[in-house]
């Protein structure tokens, strides 16, 4: 995460330095200062905008990262159309991530992206949401719906800015989820596998061998679809998934399993060049 608190005190760097350049009473003077004949409800009090930041970034100094969130909101709501409010919004979603307010800080992110889509700093908008999608993955035992939306989001920062440090970091966290996906579509496969249910754990052993090849299950799943094609009699199907298995991970135990499996019945890992499992695999890789 040292990317995200990295910009977060670059923009500070700017907001600050802006401010000193401008003079705190300028800058009250320009949004109205805190005077004002107005009637006002009981929660809302007009402050200038230096006033704000400063009350901002004394909670975040303290660590108080939501109320520091909620005094960058109140830049929004009291100054919306002025430069600061902008900015606030960025940190305002920082903020909600480092209080581990994760649906705050990706509707604080999608509001900046619609908002200000042209700005230099949406990158890290879309990287925000990113990583707020993905501090969200849960254990694979459990709906993987944000799993599948943290995937996109990250992949969406990769073709998007493909040339910055957020695309490097996003690059990293989508292997991880991948192989969180793939992790779930194994943790169903032996569900079946376990009762019986032959063909519906091939469905679940496929999905990892088409769409999650380079994962660290694809040894398992290329074993166990093994078992699974070997309970049902077909030898061929069983025999190209251990030959896979051992063209690509000798060395790998599944692969070990695979091959005491089918001495079985006196077979040997045979690949059959035109078996789904030959070409889904060669294909995708």
């Amino acid at each position: 995460m040292m990317s995200i608190r990295n910009f977060a005190c670059r923009l500070a760097v700017v907001v600050f330095g802006a401010l000193l350049l401008s003079g705190c009473d300028t800058i009250s003077g320009w949004f109205g200062g805190g005077s004002s004949n107005e009637q006002r409800d009981a929660t809302y009090q007009e402050r200038p905008i230096d006033q704000i930041y400063n009350a901002a970034w004394k909670e975040v100094r303290n660590g108080n990262w939501v109320d520091a969130a909620k005094q960058f909101d109140e830049v929004e709501r009291q100054h919306p159309y002025s430069v600061w409010a902008r900015r606030s919004m960025l940190m305002s979603a920082f903020c909600y991530y480092e209080g581990n307010k994760y649906d705050e800080a990706i509707s604080t992110s999608d509001e900046y992206i619609s908002l200000h889509p042209g700005s230099k700093e949406v990158s890290y908008a879309f990287y925000l949401k990113a990583v707020s999608l993905y501090e969200q993955i849960v254990d694979v035992g459990r709906d993987q719906s944000n799993t599948s939306a943290a995937l996109v989001a990250l992949q969406d920062v990769v073709q998007r800015f493909p040339n910055t440090e957020y695309a490097r970091d996003a690059t990293l966290k989508i292997d991880l989820t991948m192989d969180h996906l793939a992790g779930k579509e194994m943790e169903v496969g032996r569900y079946y596998l376990f009762h019986g249910d032959y063909i519906g754990a091939i469905n679940r052993f496929r999905v990892v061998v088409e769409q999650y090849p380079r994962t660290s299950q694809i040894t398992e799943a290329l074993e166990r679809l093994t078992e699974a094609y070997y309970a049902l009699g077909l030898d061929k199907e069983a025999q190209t998934a251990a030959a896979v298995l051992g063209a690509n991970y000798p060395g790998s135990p599944w692969y070990g399993d695979a091959y005491n499996l089918l001495k079985g019945r006196e077979l040997k890992p045979e690949e059959d060049k035109g078996s789904w499992i030959s070409k889904a695999f060669h294909k995708v890789l």
